[in-house]
């Protein structure tokens, strides 16, 4: 009797395998639904005024390929936030972005930026925020469109705690992680 059809049995359950452990068990294996309980995450109050943040990057050998602190400033005018983002790598380059959060009613978002393909599109719900775009890398960075899915969640002292991946055909080339609050407001002479 020949081997291959257990060969072909044995690699079709190790695709299996791995398709329902991308899909049930790993980051993409989240669901909005998952974060009920806890304190509540409104975008309208989190993303407000000066926002303090510090995260790194992961290249896709799992190593810290870059570390930032960031500055953001949102403001709100009815149901839209424009907020501005300045980055400052630990290379030296500074980068300014900024977004524009549309919201819904019920709770799910659109994000625009001028580095993001279309439009991003983003929910709210329970303790938690899932946004999804497409975003091009700089040309500094190799010009590269990635898909990407950002996961926030609000801590129990205000903090908003993110992991982000970045995908190309699939595969996760980067990874964010990075804490984002209220910046503090600090008075000369003190």
């Amino acid at each position: 009797m020949s081997f291959l059809p257990y060969v072909l049995i044995g690699m079709a359950l190790a695709f299996i395998a791995v398709i329902m452990k991308s899909r049930y068990v790993s980051f993409w294996g989240q669901s909005i639904s998952d974060y009920p309980e806890g304190p509540q995450f409104d975008i309208r109050e989190r993303f407000n005024g000066a926002i303090q943040c510090e995260g790194v990057i992961y290249g896709p050998t799992g190593r810290v390929s870059s570390r930032f602190v960031a500055e953001f400033d949102a403001v709100w005018k009815g149901n839209v936030c424009v907020m501005k983002e300045i980055f400052h790598y630990d290379s030296g380059n500074v980068q300014n972005r900024e977004w524009k959060f549309t919201l819904g009613n019920d709770g799910k978002f659109n994000a625009e930026a001028p580095d993001v393909i279309g439009t991003g599109l983003g929910e709210q719900k329970g303790s938690a925020v899932l946004l999804n775009y497409r975003i091009k890398l700089t040309e500094e960075a190799g010009g590269h469109e990635l898909d990407v899915t950002d996961w926030m969640y609000l801590m129990q002292n205000g903090s908003i705690m993110n992991r982000s991946q970045f995908r190309k055909f699939g595969f996760k080339v980067a990874e964010l992680v990075a804490t984002m609050r209220p910046k503090e407001i600090s008075y000369a002479g003190e």
